[in-house]
């Protein structure tokens, strides 16, 4: 009897792992489109900084990743419990200030006169030590600031692909991607932020046959790359912003679909792609747009406040 028991209780584990591996995999695929974006905005907000303290800033966003995490996990699963109609409307607000942040990044390098969020002075304005530590805190709150919305949207993913199932399994299927999300959106900012870094070492390597010259020139352009390679994810995050945003406002209001249903009707699975991203961009824009000027108007009315 008790033999018995036994092997029913690692069947019904085994079984329970088998689902959660499952559902894990299926949620790590509707969440890979974030983590690209999460990848491509944290390693923006990293850029300015000195060589020796990127690693820390990333560790210290990485921190405050898990902590947006370990905070969104138990919510969601509170809300999806209690009041799930409000899960869209959060997530709307959440993409709006995405569309926001985004153009407000426009408006600053394209638009003349004052704009409502703070100028953050570039790496050679910083003249002191207390100027660089307030730089690092500024960059390590923004990029957890962003990266609290694009948990939210991973978090809000996942639980739409394991509502359904034992609440055990719930839990244990977004503490999991939760945990695997960060390691590997970090990981990947740590490896790129210090490429620069990997290819000077490359390049300084000693020895004269053909091997260590072709060693020393890939070194040579790694490091030639490198401020191409940060510009253009600066590029990318900022996109990424109006994509990720533009789609959770889309997905929120249901005349989008009619919208864009004839749109994508009839063509292949890779244009239809292209309709819905181009699609997001634009609504992207545009509510980024209509927040600035409101933010705008507002400061205006009210007096602006730091």
């Amino acid at each position: 009897m008790a033999g018995g028991s036994l092997l029913a209780l690692i069947d019904d584990i085994a079984s329970i792992l088998d689902d959660v591996a499952a559902m894990s995999k299926v949620a790590a695929k509707k969440t890979a489109s974030v983590l690209g974006d999460d990848l491509a905005l944290n390693a923006q907000q990293v850029t300015g900084v000195k060589a020796d303290r990127e690693l820390p800033i990333v560790w210290a966003v990485a921190k405050g990743s898990m902590i947006n995490k370990a905070i969104l996990v138990p919510l969601a699963l509170l809300i999806s419990a209690f009041i799930p109609w409000a899960i869209t409307p959060l997530l709307m607000i959440g993409g709006a200030y995405l569309c926001y942040e985004g153009f407000e990044k426009i408006a600053h390098k394209l638009m003349p006169g004052e704009h409502p969020a703070e100028e953050k002075p570039a790496a050679a304005e910083i003249k002191n030590e207390a100027d660089a530590k307030k730089h690092e805190k500024d960059k390590v709150k923004g990029a957890v600031r962003t990266d609290f919305i694009l948990s939210a949207e991973i978090i809000v993913i996942s639980l739409g692909i394991v509502s359904s199932a034992p609440f055990l399994n719930q839990i244990t299927v977004m503490v999991l991607i939760a945990v695997i999300m960060t390691i590997g959106v970090y990981g990947l900012v740590g490896a790129i932020v210090k490429i620069d870094d990997a290819g000077l070492y490359l390049s300084k390597l000693s020895g004269e046959n053909s091997m260590m010259k072709g060693v020393r020139a890939f070194g040579r352009s790694i490091v030639n790359l490198a401020p191409w390679l940060m510009k253009a994810l600066s590029v990318v995050g900022t996109v990424a912003m109006f994509l990720v945003g533009g789609s959770i406002i889309s997905h929120g209001l249901p005349f989008m679909h009619s919208l864009i249903e004839p749109l994508t009707h009839g063509h292949e699975s890779w244009v239809n792609t292209l309709i819905t991203g181009a699609t997001d961009l634009v609504v992207g824009l545009i509510v980024g747009a209509a927040v600035l000027a409101l933010v705008i108007i507002g400061q205006k009315m009210f007096g602006k406040k730091s």
